[in-house]
C-alpha cells in the first residue's frame, strides 16, 4: 500500500473519531440529560458527526476542490440509505433489550467503514488531491 495511502486511512479515522466523539457526547446529552428517545438523540446526533466529518475529510484527507453541493448530494445520498436503515434497526434493537450504547457503538464502526469507502470510491472518485 502508498505512504500517501496509509496517510489517508490514518486522517480519515482520526477525523471521523474526533465526529464519534461529537455523535456520542451529543447522544448521551440529549439520551440522559434531556430524555429523549433512541431514534431523535440518534439522528440529531448523526447529522452534526456528518457535518464535521464532511468538512475535515474535504479539506485534509482527500484534498478536494470538488463542488461542495455536488459532493454533499453525494453524501446526501449515501445518508438518504444509512440513516433511515440504522435508525430502525437501532430501534429494533433498543425494543429487544440491547444496550442504547452497545447499539450506538457498532452504528458508529458500519458508519465508520462504509462512509470511508462511499467517499473514497464514489465522492471524490477523481477528485483528490486537487484543492490548491
Amino acid at each position: 500500500m502508498k505512504k500517501e495511502a496509509i496517510l489517508q486511512m490514518i486522517k480519515f479515522t482520526l477525523f471521523s473519531a474526533s465526529a464519534g466523539i461529537i455523535q456520542v457526547a451529543s447522544f448521551a446529552l440529549f439520551n440522559e440529560l434531556l430524555s429523549w428517545n433512541y431514534w431523535l438523540s440518534y439522528l440529531v446526533s448523526l447529522v452534526l458527526s456528518i457535518i464535521w466529518n464532511f468538512t475535515f475529510n474535504r479539506r485534509y484527507t482527500f484534498k478536494s476542490a470538488a463542488n461542495v453541493p455536488v459532493a454533499m448530494a453525494k453524501l446526501f445520498g449515501f445518508y438518504a440509505v444509512f440513516t433511515p436503515l440504522s435508525t430502525w434497526l437501532g430501534h429494533v434493537a433498543e425494543g429487544a433489550g440491547i444496550n442504547d450504547y452497545i447499539i450506538l457503538a457498532v452504528t458508529l464502526l458500519s458508519n465508520f467503514v462504509l462512509e470511508f469507502l462511499f467517499s473514497k470510491f464514489v465522492i471524490y472518485k477523481n477528485q483528490e488531491n486537487t484543492r490548491v
